[in-house]
């Protein structure tokens, strides 16, 4: 058998070389969930005759869709989108090893309503190439399809209507890897996940998850950690999208008849009549069986013992949702809203420390949602295993109103080192860049090789909660102790414990 044909448990699958890699797209791993299969826990991908090809599009799950492009102007409207969606993607090294890789597997972000494991900013093969590894990217269900929380209509059923849907498929993804990963050279004993923003808040879930220990060894978080809605108020969306589309509580079976199309239109309104204040409607939600309870809760518990983790934050996170001329929320409603993310009714207080101000209000967001749930969550898993703590300070093109900042997501194409792909949609590209890309891709794969991102070229301590060393990236990366302590102290309620 040749090195791109590769016999999985389901049938064989022949890749192609591209940049230097093999490559393997668009692999399924669980049966579509589409018609009965619809809002149904995912099932094994079943069998396939002959040889599949390896070289098709992954659809994006159904979504709304930013036509500019968004930030790094990469437009994605060209993309199919189907429910048929459950794939994976598979990068190796163009020459196999003569012992298993080490794998990392990628979760995609994007507020678990939108985005895609096939979109061309995740592809791995300068991680694979460079890093001497196997990359998996994965796409999973989103939004209303993906996050409604149907089991307390559905009853007890064996394969009833479910809540956290995207989540089990993530789940059966990595138990896809598990199965078939050292067909492709990878050691399925050596998996690392990583993920941003809601691929992170997947992570942190997935930490919490009985259903999915021993499926990954390590964690890479990138501006994201523990976020879930309680059952309550998953109960209450889920009503309001049931009386939106006109379904009675005891008749789900209805929902697999309804357009995908619709069933977006109706989260749309959900979301127009739940108000400026609102936050994700969709999301992991404590079910208390697939997510017994908060991810934060069952970390500090013990349920990720002997996973050493990476998590950080980039500095100005805000300056994606907050562009210059965007109206400003009251200082009440401010209160409100950041009482209700942080589940801290100090939030109140310490809103008032940011001025009513387009840059205040991205601080605001960067440091209480953003930056506060990362330490929590490092001190949570502090005494289980490692863990390394990184902020993101690196901006692109000083002085644009977005691009000069290190806004949410800015990091992605750094990890990946896809700037080739930045260039090619007309943004600025130069060897400093480069270099950042270098210094975080090298401690992103030896964290997956090794247990420790520390490199010969910029050793990175483990955090702790004496020194809280924190690797800061940017033009000039290097490793500072516990940044910004005062601010630290007030939004976690920690104390300094040095005694110097």
């Amino acid at each position: 058998m040749d090195q791109l044909l590769i016999r999985t448990h389901n049938g064989l699958i022949q890749g192609y070389v591209q940049n230097g890699v093999r490559t393997w797209k668009a692999i399924p791993y669980a049966e579509p969930p589409v018609g009965e299969r619809r809002f149904r826990k995912p099932l094994p991908a079943r069998p396939w005759a002959g040889v599949r090809s390896g070289d098709m599009t992954v659809p994006l799950a159904p979504q709304r869709v930013n036509p500019t492009g968004g930030a790094f102007r990469l437009k994605r409207d060209q993309i199919p989108q189907s429910e048929d969606c459950l794939y994976v993607n598979v990068w190796a090294p163009d020459e196999p090893a003569p012992q298993p890789l080490p794998v990392m597997v990628w979760i995609h972000g994007g507020a678990f309503v939108t985005g895609g494991g096939g979109l061309p900013i995740y592809d791995g093969s300068e991680l694979a190439r460079r890093g001497g590894l196997i990359v998996v990217s994965l796409s999973y269900r989103l939004g209303p399809l993906g996050f409604t929380h149907f089991s307390p209509f559905s009853g007890e059923t064996e394969d009833g209507y479910l809540s956290n849907a995207g989540l089990l498929d993530q789940i059966e993804a990595l138990r896809w890897v598990k199965q078939n990963i050292a067909a492709f050279g990878g050691d399925p004993q050596q998996v690392t996940v990583f993920g941003e923003s809601a691929g992170s808040m997947s992570i942190a879930a997935l930490l919490a998850m009985p259903a999915a220990q021993g499926l990954f060894t390590r964690a890479i978080m990138q501006s994201g950690a523990s976020q879930a809605i309680s059952d309550s108020h998953g109960r209450l969306l889920t009503k309001g999208l049931l009386d939106i589309l006109g379904i009675p509580e005891d008749q789900l079976e209805r929902m697999q008849e309804v357009p995908a199309e619709d069933i977006l239109r109706a989260a749309d309104e959900l979301k127009q009549a739940a108000g400026a204040s609102a936050v994700m409607l969709f999301q992991p939600v404590v079910d208390g069986k697939l997510l017994p309870v908060t991810p934060l809760e069952a970390v500090a518990a013990g349920s990720a013992a002997g996973i050493e983790i990476i998590i950080g934050t980039n500095r100005d996170e805000g300056a994606l949702f907050i562009p210059e001329g965007m109206p400003m929320l009251t200082k009440e409603q401010n209160a409100r809203a950041y009482t209700a993310v942080t589940g801290s009714k100090e939030a109140a207080s310490w809103i008032e420390a940011y001025p009513a101000t387009v840059e205040g209000q991205r601080q605001a967001m960067t440091e209480l949602f953003f930056w506060r749930s990362a330490l929590q969550f490092a001190e949570a898993q502090l005494p289980h295993a490692a863990v390394w703590m990184y902020r993101y300070d690196y901006a692109m093109v000083p002085g644009d109103p977005l691009l000069g900042t290190a806004f949410h997501s800015a990091e992605i194409p750094f990890v990946f080192n896809n700037l080739d792909l930045l260039a090619g949609a007309g943004m600025p590209v130069n060897e400093e860049m480069r270099g950042v890309a270098e210094r975080m891709q090298e401690a992103w794969t030896s964290f997956a090789k090794r247990g420790q991102p520390s490199t010969p070229s910029l050793p990175w301590p483990a955090y702790d909660a004496e020194e809280r060393w924190t690797m800061v990236f940017g033009a000039h990366s290097e490793v500072t102790r516990d940044p910004d302590a005062d601010k630290r102290r007030m939004l976690t309620g920690g104390s300094d414990r040095r005694t110097t």
